[in-house]
């Protein structure tokens, strides 16, 4: 019979590995923003306190919980190693709000960070431990060898706490940052927070006051909602390559712009809100819908509110609505999109393409060939381990696929006379491309940096329509009333401070 090992050692050797492979980034920021007597007492005691925290919750589970507790431990093993390996190799922190784009990413998009150096995080990080668990047998003691070890783990606690006391400013400044490095403490608080603010909103969407068309002139408006896109790599906003050639030609208006948010779901959604809010107020589409104006969704993406419309297409509906388009790239939004205008039967046209161009960390896979000017291209899933420059190239090109696509849509605005029109593209964030060791996005805005937040908005409009306002800034909620403006809506909740034409 294979020999019992005693659960004090088995909880200690699960402590240790977990301080060991998954908190060095959390320590590392300890040290780092600590100083003098308090980087001795706040460092250690950090490393001490993860320590007897988990040793208590691992005793406990497998004291109790036996075969139970130790699929839970296994579970949260796995779940650690997959974290680590995103904060790790791409520097993000499991906050709610990341816990709620797992939640909302499709498989395509989560296919896209596989990798052999993910594949060794699982296995090292969370299959051999959780392995190590079940081979050993356990001998579980006396309930007073339990109730002495929980009693030891809950003392080294409470003075590791008591001796921080004069840290806890300290703590209360970082906690996001902190927290979010903890596991498995991370990614369990903050998915039952996410789904906690979900159920608190109102899923019932609120409606707006009424609003009428007032003119019967034939108006069009194609809004573009970018992903990913920075303002710093535009070289309409001075960016020394030319990655707007054919923008620059078409006389478009470029303002400074600050995004709202810094990952999609909530972007997109202050893009089509009225206000800041959390509550589920109706969003553009569904509210010039009800007012009687043609309204069409076309979506290369994800993330955005309930939209209620008739017209409503997925890129799989569009190439099986369009089969001789290139269903591979974001240009299959503008399939038919011209004879979706002339076909209107209404004055007034709001078409909406979400686009998913510039999202990382597949950059490569974002454009067609012909548009890899600048190379060599990244083609590293693990952008932290790329060369900077190469994931610059990539990131570069999608951006020169995107001009293309505003231009394309210009163009084909062009084609239709009968219509006075405009294009207005917004991001719904921005992207870091490894400046201060950050990637991609969703960084909290508290502590997002500028490349995060700092997003194109450019308009174009046909001849003889209206002029835009020489703004110094503007962001996502000037789209709502600018639409509305444009389009001649009357509505009690629109605000001329929010509109971007004169």
């Amino acid at each position: 019979m294979k020999k019992k090992t005693n659960i004090t050692v088995i909880s200690l050797v699960l402590s240790v590995f977990t301080l060991v492979a998954y908190h060095i980034p959390a320590l590392r920021l300890v040290f780092e923003n600590v100083e003098g007597v308090n980087t001795l007492l706040l460092g250690c005691g950090s490393a001490l306190l993860l320590l007897a925290g988990n040793f208590f919750v691992y005793y406990l589970l497998l004291y109790a919980g036996r075969l139970v507790g130790k699929c839970i431990l296994a579970f949260t093993f796995l779940a650690n190693a997959i974290s680590f390996y995103f904060i790790d190799v791409y520097d993000v922190l499991i906050t709610d709000k990341m816990m709620g784009n797992v939640f909302n990413t499709r498989f395509s998009e989560a296919s896209a960070y596989f990798s052999m150096t993910a594949v060794w995080y699982f296995l090292l990080l969370g299959v051999v431990p959780s392995v190590y668990l079940f081979v050993r047998k356990v001998d579980y003691g006396t309930i007073r060898r339990f109730f002495a070890n929980m009693g030891v783990a809950l003392a080294v606690v409470a003075l590791v706490v008591l001796g921080n006391m004069r840290n806890v400013l300290w703590i209360d400044r970082n906690s996001t940052e902190l927290g979010s490095l903890l596991m498995p403490w991370s990614y369990v608080v903050n998915t039952v927070r996410y789904y906690n603010q979900e159920q608190q909103k109102n899923r019932k969407e609120i409606l707006l006051p009424d609003a009428h068309i007032a003119t019967t002139d034939k108006e069009v408006c194609v809004l573009v909602i970018g992903e990913s896109a920075r303002q710093q790599n535009f070289s309409l906003y001075g960016y020394e390559r030319d990655t707007n050639p054919l923008l620059r030609q078409d006389s478009v208006v470029a303002l400074r712009a600050e995004a709202s948010a810094t990952y999609t779901t909530a972007g997109v959604k202050a893009i089509l809100d009225h206000k800041p809010s959390n509550d589920l107020y109706e969003i553009l589409p569904n509210y010039l819908n009800r007012a009687g104006v043609d309204v069409v969704w076309r979506s290369y993406n994800w993330g955005e509110p309930p939209v209620h419309i008739d017209k409503y297409f997925t890129a799989r509906e569009l190439q099986s609505l369009y089969p001789e388009a290139n269903g591979k790239y974001d240009e299959l939004l503008l399939a038919g999109l011209k004879d979706e205008i002339e076909g209107s039967d209404k004055d007034k046209v709001l078409i909406v393409l979400h686009c998913s161009t510039s999202h990382g960390p597949t950059y490569f896979k974002k454009y067609p060939a012909e548009f890899e000017r600048f190379t060599p291209a990244c083609t590293a899933v693990e952008v932290s381990a790329a060369d900077h420059s190469e994931l610059v190239n990539a990131y570069d090109n999608t951006i020169l696929y995107t001009d293309y696509l505003l231009h394309s849509v210009i163009e084909i605005l062009r084609d239709v006379p009968s219509h006075r029109s405009c294009m207005l593209f917004v991001s719904d964030h921005g992207e870091s491309l490894g400046e201060n060791g950050l990637y991609m996005h969703g960084v909290p805005m508290s502590l997002a940096p500028r490349e995060q937040i700092d997003i194109p908005f450019v308009v174009w409009t046909s001849e003889g329509a209206q002029t835009v306002k020489p703004l110094d800034k503007v962001g996502h909620y000037h789209v709502f009333h600018s639409v509305l403006n444009f389009l001649n809506i009357a509505s009690p909740i629109y605000d001329e401070q929010m509109n971007i034409f004169e």
